[in-house]
């Protein structure tokens, strides 16, 4: 094709002889869906295909159905024959907090006529492997309830949304079968703090607002439970265990002696022993759980005076205080006591106005207090190098007010520690009576 619109009159003229077609030119519409709406067809297309390939290499033959957002918790339907309180041993304590729940899903109207409820939410706490999962099965077991049991990384997806929308199926499913139990193991998964900051997980963060909306809900009593198992409290989001949801808190902790010879005597049922087996001689060789001191107040204790977390403090060095005493040095098993104690110590003198230096001036602010942010001084360095100092010395002067008072009880001591020796464990009344004998 020549651009030139004078060859034909030239041709003519020289008596040239020719043929040829008149070149039609194309539709402009024809044209513009050549060169745009059709390529972008083809690429919507390639990107679907693709898209589709990822989901299933990502999930499997069934990966499409969690596009719809369906809840792939496990629902076991309890009978007779399902686990109850008999068959997990060695967690006396938390089967007792546990207990009020069985009541009240046995007879709910019985809390409705008096205008009481149940919480929500209730979290199991303890390190891996104490049965937490168990208790869980254990309490729908005695109440003879459905258990929806599903794990929180479940719930987060590759795609934005369909953890939401898995976290909506799952409490839809839980209301249809009510009185039921609903179990999330592992809830950190969803319910770590929110950092505040933009462009952090857009998929968990989504989730977890919509299980918050969930337990918030505008039902009263409709009787679903739930219970959650974690081994790390300290990273949960502050909305989650604000009042309405997650707001008791069980303690799942490592068996003691006793506990250790009951779980045996349990497994114990489904294999054949000899007659003279000594359980308690097998549960003291399977011993693990150093020790720890668990402060309970009584009743409902908001406030604490200036003596009163001195006091906390000496308790806290009070393990290595006996360490030093006894043995005369000192092992590792004080290190969360060590961490304890310097942090009520550095609250009293930058948060509470506790030290006469600074007296009521705030040297420490937490950043994004919704959201659990981390503390951060606002004093200069040298201010920081005093309250370091006045942190050493308060600490130093309830070290030595806890070895002074094991000094001066050395006989307790003594005796405090065989009982611990064969028992493993203490409770407040046993150690008054045994100090006042």
């Amino acid at each position: 094709m020549v651009d030139d619109p004078n060859l034909t009159q030239r041709l003519y003229e020289a008596g040239a002889s020719f043929s040829g077609e008149e070149i039609k030119q194309m539709s402009p519409l024809l044209s513009f869906f050549l060169s745009w709406i059709l390529p972008i067809i083809i690429f919507v297309a390639i990107g679907q295909l693709m898209s589709k390939k990822m989901i299933e290499r990502a999930g499997g033959k069934n990966a499409m159905s969690f596009g719809i957002g369906k809840s792939n918790a496990k629902v076991y339907v309890q009978s007779t024959k399902g686990i109850k309180f008999s068959d997990v041993a060695g967690e006396d304590e938390a089967k007792e907090n546990l207990a009020e729940i069985v009541q009240y899903l046995h007879d709910p109207d019985q809390y409705k006529e008096i205008g009481a409820s149940m919480p929500k939410g209730i979290l199991l706490v303890g390190p891996p492997g104490t049965g937490k999962t168990m208790l869980a099965k254990a309490v729908a077991g005695e109440s003879n309830v459905p258990f929806f049991s599903i794990s929180g990384s479940e719930f987060v997806e590759m795609f934005v949304g369909m953890g939401a929308s898995k976290v909506r199926d799952l409490f839809r499913q839980a209301k249809e079968k009510a009185p039921c139990i609903v179990f999330i193991d592992e809830i950190d998964a969803i319910g770590q703090k929110r950092s505040g900051r933009v462009g952090g997980n857009d998929e968990r963060e989504q989730t977890l607002n919509q299980l918050l909306t969930e337990m918030d809900g505008f039902e009263e009593n409709n009787g679903v439970i739930i219970l959650a198992a974690t081994n790390r409290p300290e990273s949960l989001d502050p909305a989650l265990l604000r009042p309405g949801r997650f707001d008791r808190r069980v303690p799942v902790e490592l068996p003691d002696l006793k506990g250790r010879e009951e779980i045996l005597k349990v497994h114990a049922r489904k294999v054949k022993v000899a007659d003279n087996v000594d359980y308690n001689k097998v549960a003291r060789m399977a011993s693990g759980a150093l020790g720890y001191t668990m402060q309970v107040d009584e009743g409902n204790h908001y406030l604490m005076s200036k003596e009163e977390i001195e006091n906390k403090i000496a308790t806290f060095t009070g393990g290595r205080a006996a360490e030093e005493i006894v043995f005369g040095s000192v092992t590792t098993g004080a290190s969360n006591d060590i961490e304890q104690a310097t942090k009520l110590a550095r609250a009293m003198i930058t948060r509470y106005g506790m030290s006469k230096e600074f007296d009521m001036v705030a040297m420490e602010v937490q950043t994004n207090q919704y959201l659990g942010g981390d503390s951060s001084l606002i004093c200069s360095a040298q201010t920081q190098r005093i309250i370091d100092e006045k942190v050493v010395e308060m600490v130093k002067k309830q070290h030595e007010k806890a070895a002074q008072i094991l000094l001066e009880n050395r006989d307790k001591l003594d005796e405090l520690s065989q009982y611990l020796y064969h028992k493993e464990t203490i409770t407040g009344e046993e150690f008054m009576k045994i100090l006042h004998s």
